[in-house]
């Protein structure tokens, strides 16, 4: 049984009181305070409801809280605000139930429930850009931190392996057999083709219709056609598996659920759509319109299901995929990490889902959505020349900068330990970086910054846990006996109520899709470590103290370990 964090408890506490003045809907919300441990309100509301004074309720409250040696002391603060201070002893044996739980306190709410995350989405036959970091690195802390709360989660890669783009690349390969400059095998190789074939597509419109003509020919099943797209996608994928494995994230090929996989549903999408009276024929295409929806000419703006050539777009498909994640893998939960600038999109075809039925009430479809990577100069990060930034390349510089700090800091560090390490620290602060900015809002790329061993960065949380477990190894390991009866110094309690809030963040990472707010978590228990260790000394004290706070190393080494883990990043002993 997951033992509830102390805030949890005094909020029990509080409403345990609160019930038996006869209020029982107080909700009283408990937040930490620089008066005290735990600042509780929902007392100012309580007492306006009885039409009471709300300093007089709140000191009636205080006066029924339970005598358990929970709390040491309870004032009335404000307006009517509750200030508690916990005992010693109750933060002592927390500390000794957060010892003995390999979870850390964390339970398994999730258990039970489905949760499809739609993540990454590259396009074949293009590499993947900058673009592409923030939804595959947002989406892969999400499946971790559900699947550590017991939670199923069903990851796709909704990859974009269909349409005219095809047709194009096909046609002109059968034209030009020769092998495309500078022809290595690679995904360059597709790149190249990509770029011209789309030159000759956009200039020469025989070559376009023949390329229309070669996407009929792939719909229809033709054997060559078919066969060209599959190498395509075969070559892309395994570059695609590259990019991941750089990143150190969890998708890989049976994640993979292309545009294709529902070509063969659309025209029955688009038949129950239109026999439902959700969509409706206008100008020669099947669309669906919203009465809030109007574009700036203020004519109303459409979903359109089917073109008027009788082609389907991407909206068909993103139907046809939800609707399957719904009746086929039984989908609790919705995410579709993609972003901001397709908010509308997604608000359409939520609501014609619901309205088709398809998407039960029950069910919650979240886009989460994300800002930009922005250059130093604050504009949209692009190379010199212009061009968007290939992710390969951005990940190569990270690298490689770290591969300087680590050197710099160990010189006897070489060979493959020393490529080890810098891919440790160059992919980890990356990664920290974007998810440390609140999802919403764009950021800015500054390598320098990133990698600096100060200040809120993943290099400084893991040299935060490294000085940890390098604590732990001066010890011998120590022992982890906690002794309930000491006396706890200002930091020591700090870092117990920290560390016993590492539960509760998770929630509330889940509850609002949010990542940052467990990398701010990280980095406020980074830096009441280092106050601990700056003011109550570890391996200098002696008896119980020294086990006390060496227990205390223990537990802040495997909750930044853990935390960091679930962003993704890894936590290296030596740094």
């Amino acid at each position: 049984m997951t033992v509830p964090s102390l805030a949890s408890s005094l909020s029990d506490s509080v409403t345990a009181s609160a019930a038996r003045l006869g209020m029982a809907d107080l909700a009283p919300q408990l937040r930490r305070s620089a008066h005290a441990d735990f600042q509780a309100d929902g007392v100012l509301a309580a007492a306006r409801t009885l039409r009471r004074n709300p300093r007089q309720v709140a000191a009636e409250v205080v006066a029924g809280l339970p005598d358990d040696g929970l709390v040491a002391s309870a004032v009335v603060a404000g307006p009517g605000f509750v200030n508690l201070d916990l005992t010693d002893r109750a933060l002592l044996a927390q500390l000794i139930r957060r010892l003995g739980d390999d979870r850390l306190g964390v339970g398994t709410p999730e258990t039970g429930v489905t949760t499809v995350i739609d993540y990454s989405q590259p396009n074949i036959a293009k590499e993947m850009h900058v673009g592409h970091l923030r939804s595959t690195i947002i989406g892969d802390a999400l499946v971790r931190i559900l699947e550590h709360l017991g939670g199923t989660v069903v990851r796709r890669n909704h990859i974009g392996d269909w349409g005219t783009q095809f047709g194009m690349l096909i046609q002109y390969q059968v034209e030009h057999p020769e092998p495309a400059p500078d022809d290595t095998g690679t995904m360059g190789r597709l790149a190249t083709l990509y770029r011209l074939a789309r030159a000759e597509f956009d200039t020469d419109s025989a070559f376009a219709d023949r390329a229309r003509r070669r996407v009929v020919a792939l719909q229809a099943g033709d054997a060559g056609t078919v066969a060209a797209w599959r190498n395509i996608v075969a070559e892309s994928t395994r570059y695609f598996t590259d990019v991941y494995d750089r990143l150190g994230v969890r998708l890989t090929d049976a994640d993979t659920v292309g545009e294709s996989a529902y070509n063969a549903a659309l025209p029955a999408i688009a038949d129950e759509l239109e026999r439902r009276g959700v969509a409706v024929t206008s100008d020669g295409a099947l669309c669906v319109f919203f009465d809030d929806l109007r574009g700036p000419d203020g004519e109303p703006s459409p979903l359109i299901v089917r073109k008027r050539d009788g082609g389907f777009g991407y909206a068909a498909t993103d139907l046809a995929a939800l609707r399957q994640r719904v009746a086929e893998l039984h989908a609790d939960r919705l995410l579709y990490v993609v972003d901001a600038r397709q908010a509308r999109h997604f608000r359409m075809v939520f609501d014609t889902a619901r309205r088709a039925g398809w998407l039960p009430a029950t069910v919650p479809a979240v886009h989460v959505a994300f800002g930009t990577v922005l250059g130093p100069d604050g504009r949209p990060f692009k190379t010199r020349a212009g061009d968007t930034v290939r992710l390969v390349d951005l990940l190569t510089e990270a690298v490689d900068r770290a591969r300087e700090v680590v050197a710099a800091k160990n010189p006897g560090l070489t060979g493959a330990a020393l490529d080890e390490r810098a891919w440790q620290v160059g992919i980890g602060a990356v990664k920290y970086a974007d998810l440390a900015t609140n999802r919403t809002r764009d950021y800015l790329y500054d390598p320098q910054r990133m990698l600096a061993l100060a200040g809120n960065t993943g290099v400084y949380l893991q040299y935060a846990h490294a000085r940890v477990r390098s604590i732990l190894a001066r010890a011998d390991g120590g022992h982890t006996t906690v002794d309930v009866t000491a006396t706890l110094e200002p930091a020591e309690r700090a870092l117990i109520l920290d560390l016993d809030a590492f539960a509760d963040t998770l929630a509330e990472v889940v509850a609002g899709h949010e990542p940052h707010r467990l990398c701010g978590y990280l980095y406020r228990l980074a830096q009441t470590f280092t106050t601990f260790y700056e003011h109550s000394p570890v391996l200098r004290a002696t008896g119980p103290q020294r086990a006390n706070r060496l227990a205390l190393c223990h537990l802040t080494g495997d909750t930044l370990r853990t935390g960091l883990h679930l962003l993704g990043i890894p936590t290296p002993d030596h740094l």
